[in-house]
């Protein structure tokens, strides 16, 4: 599998992301300063302020996407040998307790994108040490189980495959 495709596919997620980001956060300048009349925004200055606290809010995840885009750009993962531990750069295929499997990709950034595999071959959900099954999986090896807790509830599950 190449793993550089899936860090590329990731990027360009992001990348919209990003965009979309911008936008709203130019969207929501313009209607903080242009969005009422002056005898308007006298009445309704909470909502001008609304606006201007959410174009900060999406300015922010903006620069906070282009970080992560940073990071994903030195990011290199290697092919992991029969029988490795799960590290950073991971692919890694799980089953849960009711039998039910999926197979993620451990990156430093981009935890819930969903990726899919060259050729469409499979689909590749993203998670980072951070998160709390991507942290469970760090350093097992296939055939372990790992455990996490998720929304106060004791999540297992089983490693079918780490490549």
């Amino acid at each position: 599998m190449d793993k550089q495709a899936l860090v590329a596919q990731l990027i360009e997620k992001l990348r919209a992301s990003a965009r979309i980001a911008e936008t709203e956060s130019d969207a929501a300048a313009i209607e903080a300063r242009d969005g009422a009349t002056p005898g308007e925004r006298v009445e309704n200055s909470r909502t001008a302020l609304e606006f201007s606290r959410i174009a900060r809010a999406q300015a922010l995840r903006a620069r906070e996407i282009r970080g992560a885009i940073e990071a994903l750009a030195k990011f290199r993962p290697k092919p992991l040998a029969d029988g490795a531990r799960v590290e950073l750069g991971a692919l890694v295929e799980v089953e849960d307790e009711a039998g039910g499997g999926q197979t993620l990709f451990l990156a430093p950034v981009g935890a819930g994108e969903e990726l899919s595999g060259p050729g469409g071959d499979g689909f590749f959900t993203v998670v980072t040490p951070n998160s709390p099954i991507g942290g469970a999986l760090l350093g097992k090896r296939e055939g372990e189980a790992a455990s996490a807790r998720i929304r106060g509830e004791l999540r297992e599950w089983t490693l079918v495959w780490v490549g």
